[in-house]
């Protein structure tokens, strides 16, 4: 599912849950949903900290990656 209609669809149930209720299966599809945003997300951080670089007063550089 595309980013933009997961956040869509992840809101679109909270307010239901709020509102009225959820049927188990709406919770179930939710918790599925709140755990591939977390996945995303955790993804899309994990990318961007592997592309940082520190550049040291000396003038070397080392990348920062997990090992």
């Amino acid at each position: 599912m595309e980013f933009e209609q997961l956040i869509k669809r992840i809101n679109e149930l909270s307010r239901k849950s709020k509102a009225e209720g959820l049927t188990p299966a709406e919770k179930a599809e939710q918790t599925e949903l709140r755990n591939e945003y977390r996945a995303l997300v955790v993804g899309n951080l994990s990318s961007q900290l592997d592309s940082i670089k520190i550049k040291h007063p000396d003038g070397t550089i080392t990348d920062v990656r997990r090992k």
